[in-house]
């Protein structure tokens, strides 16, 4: 009896630090925490939204019966109206989707700019510099969610950082403090009788408004908590650099910047680069190089395609599968500009875990690692996540009240002492 009442004073003590681990973590970092998951929970469906918005750009009305122009002889027309040259090309398994050919001047430092094209008349129907509302709220939802909107700021805050870096820095450390606060809070859902821990997986809506709110806290947290931990253990990479290194390290993948990666051989057989002093013919057409990757990669999927820019590259293909449960992670190819050989095979699948994992960190972050099905799952988590503060809040100012209350009954029934 001793040892059991013993272990069970200890565990109330360990429970109580966690408690209050949990409260004045989630405590001083709420505001931040619900800017930061507020902004995540719209940002998740960025894509979705900027289509709507704009689809003229995306979508266009599929011809049955009618073949999409080849993507190649579309690249001058391009090019003319860019005024600088074909980087790249979106090639969509969609037949009532836009090619998006991005085009980018010699000088020009940027990314530049995303032409779409309707692949049944070959008329450019806009391009990705086009201004509108939606966009301006994502990209200000984006800030928010990395900045706290301290970039928009021209006047500096501190003298030795910029604002965006400040903004920066307070959303990775409120991250990590929002991921220790996660941990805590699994540890203090176990009930100090283990054997009531289904008590913690509903909500009690007969119950009152108080215990109504500490459910849902309790309950909804505990659904989450995979995706949330998923989310706070990958946000800080992008905030601190030796975040970034400590992960990379946990999962092998780290390299020094001053090191070289190892050289990678070829996985397909047989197969050699061919010379460019060998050859004469021209380089291979867009339409060729989807057909190799094609036969390469026989299922139904888009095509990221990044054409050569100089003598003797070759074409580097992405393919992403489509489908409500398809994979965000793409397959890739290195194929020869010049005689169409594969130089090199890339199954996602078939890399190493570590790797793999290494691979999808933006993914995981934002919730793409199996489309539409994992986008609704971090959706309803980033709800939760930005409801946490304010139901967390709720339970602490009532318990806080509770103490009071209670206080001043004491006080109240104390005897009153007259002085004579």
């Amino acid at each position: 009896m001793v040892t059991q009442a013993a272990t069970k004073s200890n565990w109330q003590k360990v429970r109580k630090l966690f408690n209050d681990i949990h409260l004045w973590s989630g405590l001083t970092s709420g505001i931040v925490v619900i800017a930061i998951c507020f902004s995540g929970t719209i940002y998740v469906y960025n894509t979705e939204i900027t289509e709507m918005s704009a689809p003229h750009l995306y979508k266009v009305e599929a011809k049955p019966g009618v073949q999409r122009i080849p993507p190649d002889s579309l690249i001058a027309s391009i090019e003319k109206n860019s005024e600088g040259k074909v980087q790249s090309l979106n090639y969509p398994a969609d037949l009532s989707r836009t090619y998006q050919f991005n085009a980018k001047k010699k000088d020009d430092k940027s990314r530049g700019a995303t032409y779409m094209v309707n692949p049944y008349n070959g008329n450019i129907v806009g391009n990705s510099a086009e201004k509108n509302g939606t966009k301006e709220f994502m990209s200000k939802m984006f800030s928010l969610h990395r900045w706290l909107m301290l970039d928009k700021i021209e006047t500096p805050i501190l003298k030795n950082k910029t604002n965006r870096e400040l903004g920066s820095v307070i959303t990775g450390w409120t991250t990590i403090i929002f991921t220790l606060g996660c941990i805590t809070g699994l540890i203090i859902w176990f009930p100090q009788k283990l054997r009531n821990w289904r008590q913690g997986l509903k909500v009690k809506f007969n119950a009152n408004w108080k215990r109504v709110n500490h459910d849902l806290h309790n309950t909804l947290a505990f659904y989450s908590l995979i995706f949330l931990l998923l989310m706070g253990l990958t946000g800080p990479q992008w905030s601190f650099e030796w975040y970034r290194n400590g992960l990379q390290k946990t999962l092998g993948t780290y390299k020094p910047k001053d090191k070289p990666g190892p050289e990678k051989k070829n996985e397909v057989k047989d197969v050699k680069p061919v010379s460019l002093d060998s050859i004469v013919q021209p380089v291979i057409s867009l339409s060729s190089v989807i057909a190799i990757a094609d036969k390469a990669l026989p299922y139904a999927g888009d095509y990221n395609i990044q054409i050569p820019q100089e003598q003797g590259t070759p074409y580097t293909i992405s393919k992403t599968k489509i489908g409500f449960f398809a994979p965000a992670a793409a397959d890739r190819l290195i194929i020869d500009a010049y005689s169409g050989n594969l130089i090199r095979t890339e199954i996602f699948k078939n890399k190493p875990f570590k790797e793999r994992v290494a691979g999808s960190i933006k993914a995981i972050h934002v919730g793409n690692v199996y489309g539409k099905f994992t986008k609704i799952l971090y959706f309803l988590a980033c709800l939760v996540a930005t409801s946490l503060p304010v139901s967390g809040t709720m339970i602490w100012w009532n318990k806080l009240k509770q103490k009071r209350r209670k206080t001043n009954l004491v006080f109240k029934a104390q005897p009153e002492f007259v002085t004579v």
